[in-house]
């Protein structure tokens, strides 16, 4: 295995990391006054993507773009070094086209959008004219098993019907989100698997409800806001369904394993700013007559957080090395490896940084009590880490190599 970085990757790295740090790092404080003002997309940022968008750094998560869409096509692994660039600050991935959830959903228009979907959800969303959102967990039920999941899609006629609850259908409430990917049951008496179906439904459909923005650890992101939905007697034609009836599941899982990937190296290059600031507050801050770099159960907590760093890091673009070249099926355990180790990975960190940081640890002064808060959160979305570990026993289960371990190591 090479992980390390052809001509091609390392020039695109070497560009975006020149554009965030001489564009997008000075304006942060300005992005985030503008947010806070309710300018979700000031006009510096506009610019920004102009001049992304220009230099052919867009759509730089997209492998399988077609030669009349722009982007570079970087491989899940290339994209993987840009992806934790990228993660140091929450808004620069938007700079240059590959922010959630827009780059999974174009992944799965992709793949099984036809050419009049194609025309007219896909190519708005390659351009960064509009925003989308992914309208899957409902709150009456346990999300975590998707077949669980209750919102209606009734055929009736050229027309499906849809009728239910939605929540944590991220972004839904951004203004230039125009249309939602949802998931409900099409036929509850087929087999399990084939139950369900993705429909894609504009936002403007009547009966499409925004019932609130939900605050997550008592936070409410402003741009991608995790959003509650209320569907009633929503009407889209059935030509808006994505792929095969009864396909829901696959779709979603097609959707999953990339996405996990740029959401794990996001918080990783969001967790190496962590560390560093552990080091220089470590370095500056005196207690009991002594330089706090010197106590041994700071320095412990850097070094623990480096090694979980690392192996986090190399975990993942082990993960997204075989995406590249056996897909999303076989490395389905890989995928749960690194939701698990980097949501952890990444939580602990924060736990560490603020007792490093003591009381100004807690506040607004610095990132970590909103990266723990973001951690937490991770541990959750894209299936809980319970589900996770079911997965990676099963598949270890499985991929045993039929040996008699007992038999050959204990001689019993």
């Amino acid at each position: 295995m090479d992980f390390g970085m052809d001509a091609q990757v390392r020039e695109i790295a070497d560009r975006v990391e020149q554009i965030f740090q001489n564009d997008i790092l000075p304006r942060n404080g300005e992005y985030n006054d503008a947010v806070e003002g309710g300018d979700l997309e000031p006009d510096f940022l506009g610019d920004l993507k102009r001049q992304a968008f220009d230099e052919g750094l867009w759509n730089l998560a997209l492998p399988r773009l077609a030669d009349d869409e722009p982007g570079t096509r970087m491989t899940n692994l290339g994209f993987a070094t840009v992806a934790e660039i990228l993660g140091r600050i929450g808004w620069a991935s938007e700079v240059f086209n590959c922010h959630a959830p827009d780059v999974p959903n174009m992944e799965i228009l992709q793949m099984f959008a036809t050419p009049a979907q194609r025309e007219e959800y896909l190519q708005p969303l390659l351009h960064g004219r509009t925003r989308s959102s992914f309208a899957m967990t409902e709150p009456d039920v346990a999300s975590s098993d998707a077949n669980n999941i209750a919102t209606r899609i009734e055929r009736r006629g050229d027309t499906y019907v849809l009728n239910g609850r939605k929540w944590f259908a991220t972004g839904a409430a951004n203004p230039r989100c125009s249309f939602l990917i949802v998931v409900g049951v099409t036929d509850p008496d087929a087999p399990r698997g084939k139950t369900h179906s993705m429909v894609l439904v504009p936002k403007d459909t009547p009966g499409v409800e925004i019932v609130r923005k939900i605050p997550v650890m008592n936070h409410v992101e402003q741009v991608t806001p995790h959003t509650e939905l209320k569907l009633t007697d929503v009407e889209v034609p059935v030509s808006n369904r994505l792929g095969e009836e009864g396909a829901g599941f696959l779709i979603g899982q097609a959707r999953l394993g990339p996405a996990r990937v740029h959401h794990c190296m996001r918080a990783i290059g969001r967790c190496e700013i962590l560390i560093r600031l552990m080091v220089e507050r470590a370095g500056k801050r005196r207690t009991f007559g002594t330089d706090l770099r010197d106590y041994s159960s700071v320095q412990d907590a850097i070094a623990e957080s480096r090694m979980a760093l690392e192996q986090a890091r190399l975990l993942v673009q082990r993960t997204a090395w075989r995406l590249d070249r056996e897909g999303n099926k076989l490395a389905r355990k890989d995928i749960s490896l690194i939701k698990v180790a980097v949501a952890r990975a990444y939580h602990d960190i924060c736990q560490r940084g603020i007792q490093i940081y003591g009381a100004m640890g807690l506040t607004n002064d610095t990132p970590f009590a909103d990266a723990l808060a973001q951690a937490r959160a991770f541990r959750i979305y894209d299936g809980p880490d319970e589900v996770h570990l079911r997965t990676i026993f099963r598949l270890e289960e499985k991929d045993g190599d039929g040996l008699n371990y007992t038999k050959d190591y204990l001689g019993r």
